[in-house]
């Protein structure tokens, strides 16, 4: 998914021209005609997220000016471009010291709409980043923390707010590397607790013969090597919240004591002699199927239900793709910034063939493959080229589909390879084709399978209409949930591809 641009102007050709040009920038645009109509946009509750601004300062009723201080007032971090038909000094002075990120003079010239817009989004990208690491640092992440516009991800974060508001058992489920700890530390920063300690356990990590007493502590002398009494992470986490990581890998033992201290608030320190009360708020979380650990004996059903009191579920990365463009941004502004490298963005190729690879590794495996592009590469832009994962996939996922059919003009004709998707990363001006063919039968005379075209179908559109997923879902009358199902199917379907998959 395409960053989206809100373009605010009182004139009417103007405003379309600044529109189409950031359009063939690969951006999405949301046009309003006043800064009234902006700082609704902005501000609206079910308002459309919005990744920068470009602003006409001079206008009717509330002016640039006014929507700036308007901006600065709600608190809003997003990058403005600030456009005028009067480029003095005083304009560009003023302007910037009221919050704007760069200015522009009318009529601006395509070219330095793109930078400015490029300058403007990987610059907020990295404050976004710097700002994460610090919360994370000092305990203070919040939801606002979270890089997604997925629609899959909304309810997700819906269900974990309310879940901040309260004290209530929390189950985080999802794969290995979706943000499970993110999201509970998230919701730790978000309630009444964010003073007191978010203390983590990895449940899995620990020796089954330790386990008791890093949780629960122990007296010194308890056992051999207990040199000193150690008061163990419930005792730690006391006011505040402890977290459970794969608490599906708990051995039985542990369960049945962890089960009694979540019933009475109490914990007894191994060699303890009475038991300690402490007040903690419980997340817990786990990659695998916790209720098939019941089925089969490995996980206390007692247990079970005490901590999925709360569900709350992740979906891994491949099925919110529209993710994968910001994040990508946000990783690349963070690690140029550690390595100290001049790299400006990821290539339309690139970033197009990073949104549909599997990645199961999830968001970890995608952040260790942005890293290892910003120190290998010797490019001021990343491309195809820097991401191995992305270019063995390509190389072995040749086109299946027309290898022995006939052509047959239909309508709008078009090629089956799969597009290139242009993205606000790389700034490419030129038309993508218009025309092609489509193969309806195959060498023998016989009619291809309906889903094959199909999936040819929703490529070509992907490819006609830059990436721009609603716009595709749009065109096509089709949910984009369903869009992206269709596409997830017909990678499956596809042999090549799924052996590509496997290899990686």
């Amino acid at each position: 998914m395409a960053a989206t641009i809100l373009i605010a102007d009182d004139d009417a050709v103007a405003r379309r021209l600044v529109e189409n040009m950031v359009q063939k920038c690969g951006y999405e645009t949301v046009v309003v005609d006043s800064g009234d109509a902006a700082i609704a946009a902005l501000t609206a509750a079910d308002a459309q997220a919005i990744d920068a601004v470009v602003l006409d300062l001079v206008m009717p009723g509330l002016d640039g000016m006014g929507v700036l201080a308007k901006i600065r007032e709600a608190g809003l971090n997003i990058p403005v471009i600030v456009q005028t038909a009067h480029g003095g000094i005083d304009n560009v002075v003023s302007a910037m010291r009221a919050g704007a990120q760069d200015f522009v003079v009318k009529p601006v010239g395509v070219e330095r709409l793109q930078v400015s817009l490029r300058n403007a989004l990987n610059a907020s990208a990295l404050k976004g980043e710097l700002q994460r690491i610090r919360h994370a640092k000092e305990g203070r992440l919040t939801f606002a923390d979270v890089v997604t516009r997925s629609e899959t991800m909304a309810g997700v974060l819906r269900t974990a707010q309310k879940a901040a508001a309260s004290t209530i058992p929390v189950l985080i489920e999802g794969e290995s590397g979706v943000g499970k700890e993110l999201f509970a530390r998230a919701i730790h920063g978000s309630g009444e607790r964010k003073a007191k300690p978010f203390v983590a356990v990895n449940c899995g990590a620990i020796p089954d013969n330790l386990v008791e007493s890093i949780l629960f502590g122990h007296e010194k002398g308890a056992f051999t090597g207990a040199t000193e009494r150690h008061l163990g992470k419930f005792v730690e986490a006391s006011g505040g919240t402890l977290f459970l990581d794969e608490v599906g890998e708990l051995p039985l033992a542990a369960q049945v004591k962890l089960l009694r201290a979540l019933q009475e608030g109490t914990v007894e320190a191994v060699g303890g002699r009475k038991p300690v009360k402490v007040d903690v708020r419980i997340i817990s979380a786990t990659n695998r199927k916790l209720l098939d650990h019941v089925k089969n004996g490995k996980f206390r059903e007692d247990l079970f239900y005490r901590l999925h009191v709360l569900p709350l579920t992740i979906p891994p990365l491949r099925m919110r793709r529209e993710d994968i463009p910001h994040l990508l941004r946000h990783f690349l502004a963070r690690f140029c910034a550690e390595e100290n490298r001049p790299i400006t963005g990821i290539s339309g190729e690139a970033m197009a063939q990073l949104s549909q690879l599997e990645w199961p590794g999830n968001i970890r495996q995608l952040e260790n493959a942005v890293y290892r592009a910003v120190v290998m590469s010797d490019h001021d832009q990343l491309g195809l080229a820097d991401f191995p994962v992305s270019a063995a996939q390509s190389a072995s996922a040749p086109d299946a589909h027309n290898q022995h059919a006939e052509p047959l003009i239909v309508g709008p004709a078009f090629h089956s390879t799969v597009p290139t998707m242009i993205s606000g990363s790389e700034i490419p001006i030129a038309p993508l084709p218009s025309a092609g063919t489509l193969a309806m039968l195959t060498s023998a005379g016989e009619m291809r399978p309906l889903e094959e075209m199909e999936s040819e179908i929703i490529r070509f559109a992907i490819s006609h209409y830059r990436g721009q997923m609603s716009e595709v879902a749009r065109r096509l009358k089709i949910g984009r949930s369903t869009l992206y199902r269709k596409l997830d199917e017909a990678a499956a379907d596809d042999p090549a591809s799924g052996s590509a998959d496997e290899a990686s």
